[in-house]
């Protein structure tokens, strides 16, 4: 997707080798018009793949999730990374590692909003090492329902997410693949 590519390169600060800061477009401050592109792509990627809801993760997945749900006409569930007084009962629940924040922390979904006859496209905005994608595929399972495939909107290639998560069959499609953060600067993989 080029129109991300080129505000990753105009707006995205590479903090490290490791870390590429976003927040001016994806995950602090949001694009309206580039996440309905980004959400108009991963609807046509996974376009007549029978899906009926989308999940991802609070908070920096739901805008790209709410706009291909927008797309498809289907749901958006969102993981909660943590318990509230409404979201207490039948929950699905899982545990993730975030890389960026250096903690670990508990992931629910409530089992009423996803069953066995659901058919789930997961949708997050980074995959890195693939814990994100692996705990909501974990709360995916935990209620029977199929997954269709994992759209992300940067991957960092250049880390062990994708072949993770293929080697176990699932079908990844990333829309911006960065090869490498070096010097300042952001080299994508195609």
């Amino acid at each position: 997707m080029e129109s991300l590519k080129q505000k990753i390169c105009s707006e995205g600060i590479v903090l490290s080798e490791h870390v590429l800061k976003v927040d001016a477009f994806l995950n602090h401050q949001i694009d309206p018009r580039l996440m309905q592109e980004i959400g108009h792509e991963f609807a046509q990627r996974f376009a007549g793949q029978g899906i009926t809801k989308i999940v991802t993760i609070e908070a920096s997945g739901i805008a790209p999730a709410v706009m291909a749900g927008l797309e498809l006409g289907i749901p958006v569930i969102f993981a909660r990374k943590f318990q509230s007084l409404t979201l207490k009962d039948d929950l699905l629940i899982s545990k993730v590692f975030s890389f960026t924040k250096q903690t670990e922390s508990t992931i629910a979904i409530s089992a009423r909003h996803l069953t066995a006859a659901d058919r789930v496209l997961v949708i997050d905005d980074f995959l890195a090492n693939g814990h994100a994608a692996k705990a909501l595929i974990d709360l995916i399972q935990q209620a029977g329902a199929q997954i269709a495939g994992i759209g992300i909107v940067i991957e960092k290639s250049f880390q062990d997410g994708r072949n993770l998560l293929e080697s176990e069959g699932y079908r990844v499609e990333s829309l911006a693949r960065v090869a490498a953060l070096e010097n300042g600067q952001v080299r994508f993989l195609d």
